[in-house]
């Protein structure tokens, strides 16, 4: 499934609330939609919303109201939207238009860190990912992950997944996928990962009480599965706490690139929905550095790729995969934003 490119004239929210509905989440579009009618009753949430800096699609301006909005209704102490979000039906103009005139400052305010869904589902990708890696080198893995949120991602060793019928992972986790799979198999096979860590400007605590708010708040509250399978990933975390650095991605990728790789182990740099957070002169950065440590790998100390990110025109989300040495780009697979569905091609 592919979205088309949109052409809003009602606003930022209006925008977003076309790709919710493209998502699959008709409640979040009537929220998003509702909120575009109210926003007059917040004039300075309004204004700051309409100027922007840089790109709104990209800086995820819609999500980060959506997700503001959800955390007052979890709070529970707004009665009308409390109900809303809880029977998602009825008016949503007026419990909506009451959070914003009472709340403003507290959305603005939550609207200014940038969105952490630290989205577990698209884990099953990356770990498709990383069976066709496997298929070429048959080594240990190293995970570098760049932002990495609260890290549930660099726990993706102790899930179980069912792409497409191939049974991976730990069968007995509680947390498993099973995204819908179109497309050829994968090779089945143990991913064995020996070392994993990442990196994030504001690193969350899995521990933390309010961290878990955050993150269910930015979890849609008609996809109750995936608020689920958040709760599962943040138990597995507290148990197994994933190595988090705070750190700006490039100069700690620099740092991770240039330390010594061992023989026999397969170094893997991956992020999903990461890039478009960063700087055009970070990303670029980034992609040179990862080329540079690239052009060092040798068959005994392999690098690889992988990258869930929206293509350049944010029409679709693509899988991709460079390995070197060669540096070979696979252009894997087309998936939902939040792991719903893969369309595998393992080209």
């Amino acid at each position: 499934m592919l979205f088309q490119p949109l052409h809003v004239a009602d606003g930022e929210l209006a925008r977003g609330a076309s790709v919710a509905r493209a998502l699959g989440s008709d409640f979040v579009a009537d929220i998003l939609e509702a909120a575009q009618r109210q926003l007059g009753k917040a004039p300075e949430l309004l204004r700051m919303i309409e100027e922007w800096p840089g790109d709104p699609a990209r800086a995820a301006v819609a999500m980060r109201f959506n997700g503001a909005l959800h955390a007052l209704a979890r709070r529970g102490d707004m009665q009308a939207l409390a109900t809303l979000y809880k029977t998602r039906s009825g008016d949503f103009d007026g419990p909506i238009g009451d959070a914003l005139s009472r709340e403003s400052a507290a959305i603005a305010s939550w609207m200014q860190r940038p969105p952490q869904t630290n989205e577990v589902g698209r884990a099953a990708a990356i770990v498709a990912a990383l069976t066709v890696a496997q298929d070429i080198d048959a080594l240990p893995i190293e995970l570098l992950e760049i932002g990495s949120s609260a890290g549930l991602n660099l726990n993706l060793g102790l899930y179980g997944y069912d792409l497409g019928g191939v049974m991976l992972g730990d069968p007995l986790s509680s947390v498993q996928m099973a995204p819908r799979w179109n497309g050829p198999a994968i090779h089945p096979g143990p991913i064995g990962i020996v070392a994993a860590r990442g990196v994030d400007l504001d690193p969350l605590d899995p521990a933390d009480e309010a961290t878990r708010d955050r993150l269910l708040a930015y979890v849609w509250a008609d996809q109750p599965a995936r608020a689920d399978r958040l709760t599962q990933a943040l138990a597995i975390a507290r148990r197994h706490p994933p190595r988090v650095d705070r750190q700006d991605a490039a100069s700690w990728l620099a740092e991770r690139l240039a330390e010594p790789q061992d023989e026999g182990i397969c170094r893997v740099v991956f992020h999903s929905m990461v890039l478009q957070y960063l700087t055009a002169p970070d990303r670029a950065l980034i992609r040179q550095m990862i080329e540079a440590a690239g052009a060092r790998a040798t068959a005994l100390r392999p690098l690889v790729w992988i990258g869930y990110e929206w293509n350049p025109a944010r029409t679709s989300v693509r899988l991709t995969m460079t390995r070197w040495p060669g540096g070979e780009t696979r252009d894997l697979a087309r998936c939902h934003a939040y792991g719903a569905w893969i369309d595998w091609s393992g080209s």
